[in-house]
């Protein structure tokens, strides 16, 4: 891991962009978190807009997260933002875009090719850069997941050991594969809902809810569009994460 910048925000953030190979990323820490003292940690997921596209709801995410005691990071995901091209991910893309415009039905086809490829990339970079940052004196575990490609989310559900809790935000294209996935999913999960998102199968969320195998699961939708997500919501799921990232470890300790 090599650091490229730092800088400290004004509620005490020490914030530290990063790359990893030609992975970019960020990492925010609380000022008080120490080698003596680490934090738990939680990865922020992200949609392929781009870091830099993405970076003011990230940034207040991971405010949230370092005033709950927690350290928070995030990395590029592959064929975005500063990232190489990925030809065939451009072309899936192009593909979404001509059936939205078009009002034809978003074909099995068009979502394997967009989003299986993104998790099958995804999901072990995410998995190197927990090595990285786990490795960091200011940081320990446990890990929690939050946010993203629902896709990417579940996977690393599945396979990351080091993951105990995740907030999946319902609201992106579900490949039939992560149904099956689902099924091995068994950490606590916090599931976010937009019950009018324009942009989401309504019911695919609510089947691949159902599919979870977690014994603790909730889901939690409100009324609205994509991007009308209450601040309440944020509580809640700020809450979900002191609970098993938190209170768990302390209880574990115990």
């Amino acid at each position: 891991m090599d650091f490229t910048s730092e800088r400290h925000l004004d509620d005490g953030v020490l914030e530290r962009a990063f790359t990893l190979g030609e992975i970019p990323g960020i990492l925010w820490t609380p000022g008080a978190a120490s080698a003596s003292a680490p934090v738990p940690l939680i990865l922020l997921g992200h949609p392929p807009l781009g870091l830099r596209t993405m970076y003011p709801r990230l940034v207040a995410r991971a405010r949230r997260c370092v005033a709950d005691g927690f350290a928070a990071a995030t990395i590029e995901l592959p064929g975005s933002g500063e990232r190489p091209a990925r030809p065939a991910l451009d072309q899936a893309r192009a593909d979404l875009r001509r059936a939205v415009r078009a009002g034809e039905p978003v074909t099995e086809e068009i979502i394997d090719a967009l989003v299986l490829p993104l998790v099958d990339e995804a999901v072990p970079e995410a998995r190197a850069a927990l090595d990285t940052l786990l490795a960091l004196p200011r940081i320990g575990g446990p890990v929690g997941y939050s946010g993203g490609v629902i896709s990417v989310g579940v996977r690393l559900a599945a396979v990351e050991p080091r993951i105990v809790a995740a907030c999946l935000f319902a609201g992106s294209f579900v490949p039939r594969a992560t149904f099956e996935e689902a099924r091995r999913v068994t950490i606590p999960l916090h599931v976010l809902l937009q019950w009018d998102d324009e942009h989401n199968d309504r019911q695919a969320s609510l089947d691949l809810f159902d599919a979870f195998a977690s014994a603790e699961k909730s889901l939690h939708a409100h009324m609205g569009g994509h991007t009308g997500v209450p601040h309440s919501a944020g509580e809640a799921a700020a809450q979900f994460f002191t609970r098993h990232l938190k209170e768990g470890r302390t209880e574990t300790a115990a």
